[in-house]
């Protein structure tokens, strides 16, 4: 069974290049490994990721308050 908005954005989909078809279907694949139960396995860019975050938090690099209201403020406007 699909949701109509499931179904919406499946054909909306169809029309999109190869490449973010394959995006897509990876990240519905890692959800899949969650709801079944799976361990999650990070690819190598989301570890690369992860340990430049580590990095910069133990190195003290925060956003200031005002930087995370700005980003906050420019999502909510759309």
């Amino acid at each position: 069974m699909k949701t109509k908005k499931l179904t919406d954005v499946l054909e909306r989909v169809a029309a999109w290049p190869a490449e973010l078809q394959d995006e897509l279907a990876e990240l519905a694949l890692e959800i899949d490994a969650g709801v079944a139960g799976g361990e999650y396995q990070p690819s190598d860019q989301e570890l690369a990721g992860i340990n430049r975050g580590l990095r910069a938090a133990n190195e003290g690099r925060f956003a200031s308050e005002e930087d995370v209201e700005a980003a906050f403020a420019k999502f909510h406007a759309r």
